[in-house]
């Protein structure tokens, strides 16, 4: 399993991709508005630090197909490595079959079940971005759906790569590499706490007190 961070903060970006974790980066526009930065500026940034997949998101007034098409284009003008963020809707997935034809990399985010994913990967889309904590926190266990689309799509040869999305823990991680999601993307705190055991810091500080006997 391929790991992405969940982040527009370049320098969470740059602390994970100096560990040699991830491969790629996921933004959206609340990520983009929490740092207070021109949307372009950052995706650019981000682009001279990951040499991977970039998704960079439509704005949410963006609606009609045509409108998306064009914003799209747009943002994948901005490097080779980017991936368009489009909302799975009827207007999204015309949108998603129109730029799968130019060559333009799709990710349909806000998938909330199985046939939502399965729709997008026919309509051309390069990636899924099932939401897990998201249905965790209406008491249905997102890790179900994650299931769910790594069956559907292996059963049928599907080529679309499913992106394990609102990641909330280490241990939601390890459930997305078991149900076979070909990636997790996660934010930075989460990276960290993947890193942390009770028993590894002990072990460090034994060794580090036996060394300086």
């Amino acid at each position: 399993m391929k790991f992405f961070i969940d982040t527009a903060n370049v320098e969470e970006i740059r602390k994970a991709n100096d560990m040699g974790i991830i491969c790629g980066v996921t933004t959206n526009p609340s990520l983009i508005a929490k740092e207070g930065r021109d949307f372009k500026e950052v995706i650019k940034e981000i682009t001279t630090i990951v040499d991977g997949p970039i998704s960079g998101e439509v704005k949410a007034t963006t609606t009609k197909a045509e409108d998306i098409i064009k914003e799209a284009r747009e943002i994948a003008s901005i490097n080779s490595n980017i991936v368009v963020k489009i909302p799975i809707t009827e207007e999204g997935l015309k949108a998603v079959k129109a730029l799968s034809k130019e060559g333009i990399k799709t990710n349909v985010t806000l998938i909330f079940n199985s046939t939502q994913a399965l729709f997008a990967a026919k309509a051309g889309a390069t990636y899924v971005s099932p939401f897990l904590g998201r249905l965790d926190d209406i008491a249905l266990p997102g890790i179900n759906l994650i299931e769910e689309i790594s069956e559907i799509f292996n059963n049928y040869d599907i080529n679309t790569e499913i992106i394990c999305a609102s990641i909330r823990s280490p241990l939601h991680i390890a459930e997305c590499a078991l149900a076979g999601a070909d990636i997790a993307t996660v934010p930075y705190k989460v990276i960290t706490q993947c890193l942390k055991h009770p028993l590894t810091d002990i072990g460090i500080e034994k060794f580090r007190k036996d060394s300086e006997q």
